[in-house]
């Protein structure tokens, strides 16, 4: 029931909560529930045993979340959820998503509890000061400061229930680029802040970035953990960045557990705006991206992509972190770019070997102010990996793109990605290995060593293993959490944007599971190796009763699943039959009359077939190759297909599938085609 026809930035979901209600008894109706934010900005109560709405929280199990907030979303998706909410004491904790650079009046980010069993609102806290007898007031300077919207908690937020403190992770004012309608220090955006969890109350705050002009949010989750220093054991936070720097912090004073410094950063030079003229610098642990890029060490695998890339840096502002953003068409360098250093993902943490483990990106980002005449013009004439952003209410439009040459090589030099062990006791890093790979860079020499843009988290087991996907190389990886080294790895039918999950069965036997569905913001890396999908994918250690992985036979018979074209999802039944290495198939789709016959070969556990399609109420028809392996015993295919997409202008287009043989055991809800 998602409304799918808002304009979503950020069309993402990042998991559910679950809370018990001890006032019933167990197996009651709603005794344990699941609240799910979905994008289109409601929190809904579901009985976790049946999914069916809980009628008694807010109205018909659900509360609408993007009404009553400070500057009213001007369009739907400008204000949404993306990350689960925090639940305590039987409180629904909840921030948002506020659309970047549309305008500098965008909707309040502000965080708000709602009681767990009715919806009733309990408390809320805004990141912007709107009266001056509250705290940090003065921080924000102009006449329309106080207005200003977003300084969201867009990620997730952590609970601390025995010391009754949730901790919010705030992200960047509006609009991200300029900031001379607020300017000041900007207090509380870009900041950890500790709330008292039964009131709302602000506790500490502790600001990562003053006076944002990057899209420096602070995006991850707080981590929390017990640092063992002098004999004593001291309740700490660690704050990963898109800086690259990892704040740690006392839990209970939002105090620097090691020293943090301020120095000077570079000054502005567009008329309007007073860059902040220090940031917070941490001493230790050192930063894990670099902090600086020179336009001489532009990279590239070659001559010809070496030179434009120096082409486009060609006049580019580049000194240092925390330069500001300048006037076009003097482009601006930011290093680290606006997706990290580290992101959503966060840290991982070995609470035996007080390891934190930390995915990061390390990609220039290019940013330039346009003013307002000739925004349109500029945008008109824009490619299509610039993004332009209006940035109203200021006299400013903004274009960004992240820097890669036309083959998928980023233009700073590698590694791109990273994945990086500190020891959270000393502040040493103890290992740091690249992480990931670039596939259409993969038949150039030393390109195992580069890494890739990374968005997707790390877990680390009891076992000493380290588990990260969210590479652009569909793949889930297992490392020594001592060494860092590459133990184990396997192919997804698409790439990781989430973190990987264990569990322990009913027989004892331990599992790690991860969500694939494809990496839209890293397609510009990934190009034609880059799928869509929709895969919850198990792996476990084996067992007696397994079959042998790699010799399932592909079977005829009759298969039912699901086909997912571009960011549409297709139920899909076929009819397949196997004679010799020869396969014939009859295909069919369901809810719109799409029907098609092919044929193909069979080699083991492996099946490539050639489709001919017809969209019949549509008149129009194209093709499709599929390639897949079995899986589940041989009971499923999964795989990769191309398809010509003969119903809008004969373009190929990318896709994956996955079948089941036999009646499928769930039903399948086809959403609207996007």
């Amino acid at each position: 029931q998602l409304d799918l026809s808002g304009d979503y930035g950020d069309f993402t979901n990042r998991g559910v909560s679950t809370w018990v209600d001890a006032t019933r008894p167990v197996g009651a109706q709603c005794h344990r529930r699941i609240f799910v934010a979905p994008v289109d900005a409601r929190i809904i109560a579901l009985d976790s045993r049946t999914g069916t709405p809980c009628d008694d929280f807010g109205t018909h199990g659900q509360v609408i979340l993007d009404r009553g907030v400070v500057n009213a979303p001007e369009y739907k998706g400008e204000y949404a959820i993306t990350s689960p909410p925090a639940i305590v004491d039987g409180l629904v904790v909840v921030g948002s998503t506020v659309a970047d650079g549309h305008r500098a009046e965008a909707p309040s980010g502000v965080v708000r509890a709602f009681d767990a069993r009715t919806g009733a609102l309990r408390w809320s806290w805004d990141p912007v000061p709107r009266n001056a007898a509250e705290q940090g007031y003065d921080t924000w300077k102009g006449p329309k400061a106080h207005l200003t919207g977003a300084a969201n908690a867009w990620s997730i937020i952590s609970v601390d229930s025995a010391r009754d403190m949730v901790f919010v992770p705030t992200g960047s004012a509006s609009p991200d680029f300029f900031g001379g309608e607020r300017l000041g220090q900007n207090l509380f955006a870009n900041s950890v802040v500790a709330l008292r969890a039964s009131t709302g109350k602000m506790i500490w705050h502790f600001q990562t970035v003053h006076h944002d002009l990057w899209d420096y949010d602070v995006p991850a989750q707080p981590m929390l953990f017990t640092m063992h220093r002098g004999g004593r054991e001291i309740p700490a936070l660690a704050q990963a960045t898109k800086t690259g720097f990892l704040f740690v912090l006392n839990r209970e004073t939002g105090k620097p557990l090691f020293p943090v410094e301020e120095r000077s950063v570079p000054a502005s030079d567009v008329v309007g705006e007073q860059a902040w003229p220090t940031q917070p610098f941490p001493t230790l642990p050192r930063p894990l991206s670099p902090q600086r890029f020179d336009i001489a060490d532009a990279f590239g695998t070659n001559d010809s992509t070496r030179s434009w890339c120096r082409q486009q840096l060609a006049g580019a502002r580049s000194t240092g972190i925390f330069t500001p953003p300048s006037l076009t068409p003097k482009a601006t360098v930011i290093f680290p770019g606006n997706i990290g250093g580290s992101n959503w993902s966060g840290v991982a943490y070995d609470p035996v070997r007080h390891l934190a483990i930390v995915p990061t990106n390390r990609l220039i980002t290019i940013v330039d102010l346009i003013p307002r005449a000739e925004l349109h013009g500029r945008a008109m004439s824009g490619t299509r990996f610039d993004e332009f952003a209006p940035q109203a209410g200021t006299p400013y439009g903004m274009r960004r793109r992240h820097l890669v040459a036309p083959n998928g090589a980023p233009c700073n030099p590698p590694p791109w990605g990273t994945l990086s062990a500190i020891d959270l006791e000393t502040g040493a890093v103890k290992w740091e290995r690249p992480f990931g790979r670039i596939a259409p860079l993969a038949s150039v020499a030393g390109s195992d060593k580069w890494g890739s843009p990374n968005l997707g988290g790390a877990m680390v087991t009891a076992g000493g293993l380290v588990f990260a996907g969210g590479a652009v190389d569909r793949s889930l990886h297992a490392f020594d959490v001592e060494t860092g080294k590459e133990i184990w790895s396997a192919t997804l039918p698409t790439g990781v944007h989430g973190s990987p999950m264990t569990y322990v069965s009913a027989s004892g036997r331990q599992f790690v599971v991860v969500a694939a569905g494809g990496h839209k913001e890293l397609h510009a890396f990934a190009g034609e190796f880059e799928r869509p999908g929709d895969y919850f994918v198990a792996f476990a250690l084996p067992s007696s009763n397994d079959k042998a992985p790699h010799t399932s036979p592909v079977e005829a018979g009759h298969y039912e699943g699901h086909i997912v074209l571009d960011r549409t999802r297709l139920v899909l039944k076929w009819d397949l039959s196997v004679t010799g290495s020869a396969a014939a198939v009859t295909l069919e789709t369901q809810g719109i009359d799409v029907t098609g016959h092919g044929s193909g070969r069979v080699s083991g556990d492996s099946l490539s077939l050639d489709v001919d399609w017809v969209f019949a109420t549509q008149k129009c028809s194209g093709t499709m190759h599929l390639t897949g392996t079995t899986a589940n015993h041989y009971t499923a295919i999964i795989g990769d297909l191309s398809y010509v997409d003969g119903c809008s202008g004969g373009g190929k287009k990318l896709g994956s599938f996955a079948m089941w043989k036999g009646q499928r055991r769930e039903s399948v809800v086809m959403p609207s085609a996007r």
